[in-house]
């Protein structure tokens, strides 16, 4: 066997016995893939630099191999423009604009899917193109659709399934708009995060039809839903186990902004610990509370500047104990998260698997516990 060969099986073997490689058609999948035809260069962190810095890994140099068969997520493009190949020498700064996502989770949402032979995937993110071949080799090049937002990226991943013997039918496009001449779809799988679930995929899937997509926001928490179409434009899902996070959506990342200032407002005491939102489902009930907002800060010292209005909300240890917190604004922000963290810690602080999700024509709400529990409507 080749050393891509003897790699590609170990990393099967150790995906299938801890229990994320289970259905004998994705096993085949991952065991067929060449994952080393979609990631002939990628992006490692330099530890210990800030800004973010990072250094290409080519094919062939020492390391190479063994990085595309790791269980990590490769960064492939930097800022929405940076290739590792166009870093000549050195290491580049900048901010992750597209990856290959690690081979554990992009197998197990293709289980979560249900996705089965005969039925027709529309993928939103083609990115590199490894997960789709996964999903062309085991439903058939034919069945699957996918669209790619970054027309540079989305030819590299063309040429990579060209290569590697897959033909599923590709566009490069706004994902968010899904793919507006064909449907409908059995499934639709995401990967990358959205503000919301966009109206065309609930248009695009069929009623009985499923819909998996990272749902995250301006503060960047993530939660990952599996939705049921119960009709167009309708559908209610349930929040899945584990920690899936993805780039946000191009269309939905925030508007530009001016640097950070830190402006005087009205200050109280805090009825929370800031730093529950450190915690995965508690910075995610907070996004949920104040949507337009960016989290910055961290542990006691936490910052929300919405992104719309320049309402601010900063809070800070008290000397006598406690937290205060300062707002400004026409968006009392603290207000709101205080609020939500507190039924969230009513229920016990459970993790996002008990909350659920409706969406209709009239808007997409996020609830606790069941459809008549405490629940915030997504921004749309």
């Amino acid at each position: 066997m080749s050393t891509a060969t003897q790699l590609r099986a170990s990393l099967v073997d150790r995906l299938t016995e801890d229990g994320t490689l289970t259905d004998p058609g994705w096993h085949s999948a991952a065991r067929a893939v060449p994952h080393e035809l979609f990631t002939p260069s990628y992006f490692l962190p330099v530890a210990g630099n800030v800004p973010n810095s990072y250094r290409p890994v080519r094919e062939g140099e020492p390391g190479w191999l063994e990085g595309v068969y790791s269980d990590e997520t490769l960064i492939t493009q930097l800022d929405g423009r940076t290739r590792p190949d166009d870093v000549t020498e050195g290491t580049v700064a900048g901010s992750p604009s597209s990856s290959s996502t690690l081979p554990s989770l992009v197998l197990r949402m293709w289980h979560q899917l249900g996705a089965e032979a005969g039925h027709r995937v529309l993928e939103i993110g083609t990115g590199t193109g490894y997960s789709t071949a996964l999903g062309a080799h085991r439903l058939g090049g034919t069945n699957l659709t996918s669209v790619e937002y970054d027309p540079v990226v989305g030819t590299a991943a063309a040429a990579a399934l060209k290569a590697a013997g897959f033909a599923p039918r590709l566009i490069i496009g706004d994902g968010l708009r899904g793919d507006p001449d064909g449907g409908p779809y059995d499934r639709l799988i995401a990967t990358c995060s959205v503000r919301h679930v966009p109206l065309p995929w609930l248009h695009q899937v069929k009623p009985g039809g499923r819909i998996l997509a990272t749902l995250s926001g301006w503060s960047y928490a993530h939660a990952l839903v599996l939705l049921d179409v119960t009709g167009p434009g309708e559908a209610t899902g349930r929040f899945l186990p584990g920690y899936t996070s993805f780039m946000i959506a191009r269309p939905h990342d925030r508007p530009p902004r001016p640097a950070l200032a830190l402006l005087p407002g009205e200050e109280r005491p805090s009825l929370i610990d800031p730093a529950k939102l450190e915690d995965w489902t508690g910075g995610w009930v907070a996004q949920l509370a104040a949507p337009s907002a960016e989290r910055l800060g961290a542990g006691a010292e936490q910052i929300l500047w919405d992104v719309s209005t320049g309402s601010q909300a900063r809070t800070a240890p008290s000397p006598d104990g406690g937290w205060t917190v300062v707002q400004r604004g026409p968006v009392r922000l603290w207000d709101r998260v205080e609020q939500a963290i507190q039924h969230w810690q009513a229920a016990g602080e459970p993790h996002q698997e008990e909350f659920g999700i409706t969406v209709s024509a009239t808007g997409q709400r996020v609830w606790l516990g069941t459809e008549d529990g405490p629940g915030w409507n997504l921004p749309i």
